[in-house]
């Protein structure tokens, strides 16, 4: 069975026009993690180099996830949909 990360990384690969900026917590610590093609990456903390550790871990609390453009131009991002509760992303994900 898929975690919540890998779920994410195989929505990104079947949708490679759209970068994910998911919002979560892991033990009460806040993080963001970027999400492309299938890999994900923290902006606020170090990520492994090796693919097979995963970024998101069975711990994290996702909070919100927003959707962008691909490519993603943090000078102006442009933003699909903003700060979806990771409720209504898993509904978007079975609905398709």
């Amino acid at each position: 069975m898929q975690n919540q990360g890998q779920i994410l990384e195989n929505y990104s690969q079947q949708h490679p026009q759209e970068v994910l900026v998911v919002k979560l917590k892991i033990d009460d610590e806040l993080d963001e993690v970027m999400i492309f093609k299938g890999f994900s990456s923290s902006l606020m903390r170090s990520t492994a180099f090796d693919p097979d550790v995963p970024v998101i871990s069975d711990r994290a609390e996702i909070l919100t996830i927003d959707r962008l453009a691909a490519p993603y131009k943090p000078q102006s991002p442009q933003y699909i949909q903003q700060a979806i509760p990771w409720k209504d992303f898993q509904e978007r994900i079975c609905n398709n």
